[in-house]
């Protein structure tokens, strides 16, 4: 059996935990509920002896103290972590992640059993012993990391979030293995938001809350609690559970769907029952009245829009002639040959009472002379 008394633990100044008890029995399920950041975590940390903060508490198994025990040392005693994200090698095969598991020397006397043991347990283990850890789904890694807690031969498993990122179908096959995990007499210690379906399995929960426990109860009547159904499983919501046999007597499985009620199905109504006519009318209607909004143009329209041509053509024509009349007013007087010397700068140059003249570039046609060379070595212009 494992037990907690008096746990504690602190990150520096922000406590995570304070005076926490828990029991987990051999062949149990104990289910751990909480919000995020309520401690869940640092709780199973702390047990394997991994928490980065201060603790301080009693942990025993068996009655063998736990406390300041390294984490190898734990599980050598038999206490085992599944991890939030499982923790597995991807690079590794299946059979060697589950190897790894087997390095204590407890474990090492019952490699074979074990393995095989786990193989059993987990039958889709068994055809992919070869393939890669990481080309596995969620649902089948997750098993590959129960499985190599497993191959440690613990008497307590524990195991964070298990069922986060898997799909419903994969979560109830891990909660059905994990009753088969409790049937060969480990005790199984689980923090899980999932609370409806870890309660169905579980034999006993704790509600942790704000780093403390605040109620500790059966798994059915904390699934039938009001508080704990608007908290955790919905206001108004139950887990109905009913008792079944097992190779280690009752346990508890959720009960029967309730029978479906069937309904007289509501006539389907049709798009003319919907506008109360027909359609075709409708739409004869529509043609109708869209063919008079089409007005057609007015008489004086052709008239209105020649006048308003010639009226712009008139008005291009005066802007042209009013252009033309004040280039030739700018246009300078023809240069006498005197007036020609005077550019050369000797007497300053004649000022013109409407602006000076505009300046006109010219441009020379560049020449090009081409020599030919005679056979007597004279060269001769082309």
């Amino acid at each position: 059996m494992l037990e907690i008394k008096n746990l504690s633990a602190a990150y520096g100044q922000h406590p995570s935990l304070n005076d926490v008890a828990i029991k987990v029995g051999t062949g149990e399920i104990v289910v751990i509920l909480g919000a995020n950041g309520a401690g869940k975590s640092t709780l199973l940390r702390a047990i394997s002896g991994i928490c980065e903060g201060k603790v301080t508490g009693d942990i025993t198994l068996n009655g063998d103290s736990l406390n300041g025990l390294s984490p190898d040392a734990i599980v050598k005693k038999g206490v085992a972590l599944v991890p939030e994200g499982r923790g597995i090698f991807g690079d590794l095969t299946v059979k060697e992640n589950l190897l790894l598991g087997a390095y204590s020397a407890r474990a090492r006397e019952s490699e074979r059993e074990n393995l095989e043991r786990v193989l059993e347990q987990f039958p889709k283990l068994r055809e992919r012993q070869k393939q890669i850890a990481r080309t596995m789904s969620g649902g089948e890694q997750q098993m590959v990391a129960i499985g190599r807690a497993m191959m440690s031969a613990p008497e307590i498993l524990m195991l964070d979030e298990p069922s986060l990122g898997l799909s419903p179908l994969l979560c109830k096959e891990l909660f059905h293995n994990l009753t088969e995990v409790k049937d060969l007499g480990i005790g199984v210690l689980l923090v899980e938001q999932n609370a409806k379906q870890s309660l169905a399995i579980a034999d006993r929960g704790y509600l942790l809350e704000n780093t403390r426990i605040t109620h500790e109860n059966s798994a059915v009547k904390l699934a039938n609690d009001p508080a704990v159904q608007k908290a955790y499983l919905g206001a108004g919501s139950k887990v109905s559970t009913q008792k079944v046999s097992t190779s280690n007597g009752e346990g508890l499985k959720p009960a029967a769907p309730p029978p479906v009620i069937n309904t007289v199905p509501i006539p389907r109504r049709s798009a003319e029952d919907h506008i109360g006519g027909s359609i075709d009318d409708l739409v004869a209607v529509a043609a109708k009245t869209s063919a008079k909004s089409v007005a057609k143009p007015a008489a004086n329209t052709t008239a209105a829009a020649k006048r308003l041509a010639n009226t712009k053509i008139e008005v291009v024509l005066k802007d042209i002639e009013a252009a033309a009349l004040a280039a030739r007013k700018r246009r300078p007087a023809s240069v006498s040959p005197s007036r020609a010397r005077v550019a050369t700068g000797s007497t300053p140059a004649p000022t013109h009472p409407e602006g000076p003249p505009p300046v006109i570039e010219v441009y020379k046609r560049p020449r090009v002379e081409v020599y030919r060379r005679r056979p007597s070595g004279q060269f001769e212009r082309d």
